[in-house]
């Protein structure tokens, strides 16, 4: 890949209109997907790690469907249920909100398929370092919330920043159900991935550059994490 880029035209090809907007949507988007990962995902980690109810086995495995799912298939499985003629689209068209083919959109299709990784990693977490603390914690006359804010939490912190990052560095490279359920506008749906796809047809060299800047971007977050993760 290195190979195949005009380095005398890196810059201008990374700094194009097009180039620059779908690089700030794919990590404005990929910041809200991963927030939204963290407030769904840490109470599913928690349950699935710590209770025992009938058809457990159910959930979890639909809580990791996204994983083995092709990406379009969420995409078409998003748009029928959230499109205009959608299961919940419909209603929510009457009430004037269109989801499909929107920014709001692109989060959705990206939460779908990064939150499986953030729920993965926590639970994991949550498994290895048992229950002896919270126990005590609540022996001690700690209410629930109070065990899981100031014992449970801070014990699984790096299962948690690094299920987070996975679930950042997925959203960022998400492609089939973006394309399938958000369309590619640019300035409002088209990512980084959608537009290397695009620019690849038309201006190889700037395709590569741009796969380029995905790579540095995913590694950087990544290589920050494990820092922050060693700190703590």
């Amino acid at each position: 890949m290195l190979t195949q880029v005009e380095w005398s035209q890196f810059g201008a090809l990374v700094t194009s209109e097009s180039s620059r907007a779908a690089l700030a949507l794919s990590l404005k988007t990929s910041l809200a997907s991963t927030v939204l990962c963290i407030v769904f995902g840490v109470p599913m980690a928690v349950v699935l790690a710590r209770s025992r109810f009938p058809g457990q086995s159910v959930a979890r495995s639909l809580v990791l469907l996204p994983l083995v799912l092709p990406p379009v298939v969420g995409g078409i499985a998003l748009l029928y249920t959230f499109g205009r003629r959608g299961l919940l689209g419909h209603e929510l068209d009457v009430l004037g909100l269109q989801v499909a083919f929107s920014t709001a959109a692109v989060v959705m299709a990206q939460t779908f398929v990064a939150l499986p990784f953030l729920v993965v990693s926590l639970e994991g977490a949550l498994r290895t370092g048992g229950q002896r603390f919270e126990e005590v914690a609540a022996t001690l006359g700690a209410r629930p919330t109070t065990v899981f804010l100031r014992v449970t939490l801070p014990l699984v912190l790096p299962g948690l920043a690094s299920g987070a990052v996975l679930a950042f560095a997925r959203a960022l490279g998400e492609f089939g159900a973006t394309i399938t359920f958000a369309g590619s506008l640019q300035g409002v749906t088209r990512t980084l991935p959608l537009e290397i796809y695009l620019q690849r047809e038309t201006d190889p060299q700037a395709a590569v550059a741009l796969s380029l800047v995905l790579v540095a971007v995913a590694t950087i977050v990544i290589t920050l994490t494990r820092r922050s993760r060693t700190a703590l």
